[in-house]
């Protein structure tokens, strides 16, 4: 459904650090499914166990986050430009299996709330049919110009 290029138009990370690589499937405001394929040549790998790499959770959770953002975030991001979805809370995430280089993720996110205020998404990261992890995510907007106000 999406590519990388398009993906780059909607979302605000870029390498090293964007982690969706391919949607699959979109639906704005309820739902989308996203790859990631795990490659030896990460840069956290050198450092992440050497000898044994497996990809650090807290790149899981943002794997899924990036996802989030496109489910919440307008077709025409430049109308929000602004704007930032933030993580505000990570809840009962679970590391069932290690992921490794060569793992092709599926990312599945489900939005269960929405409201003015904030977002939460129940996702679900797998490798075939093996759960990988899993948890729920709560997103909420600000300005730009809040993240860096010392006041």
């Amino acid at each position: 459904m999406m590519n990388l290029l398009e993906i780059n138009k909607r979302i605000k990370q870029r390498p090293p650090f964007q982690m969706i690589e391919r949607v699959t499937e979109l639906e704005p405001g309820v739902s989308a499914k996203g790859i990631k394929c795990v490659s030896v040549n990460e840069p956290y790998f050198t450092g992440h166990f050497p000898e044994a790499p497996i990809m650090p959770g807290v790149l899981l959770i943002e794997s899924a986050a990036q996802l989030c953002s496109l489910v919440i975030s307008p077709e025409n991001a430049s109308s929000d430009e602004d704007k930032l979805y933030v993580l505000l809370k990570v809840k009962d995430f679970k590391f069932l299996k290690p992921v490794v280089p060569g793992d092709v993720l599926t990312i599945d996110v489900k939005c269960t709330l929405s409201s003015a205020a904030a977002y939460e998404f129940s996702a679900v990261i797998s490798v075939g049919d093996k759960v990988k992890a899993k948890g729920s995510m709560l997103f909420t907007s600000m300005d730009k110009s809040a993240v860096y106000d010392d006041n």
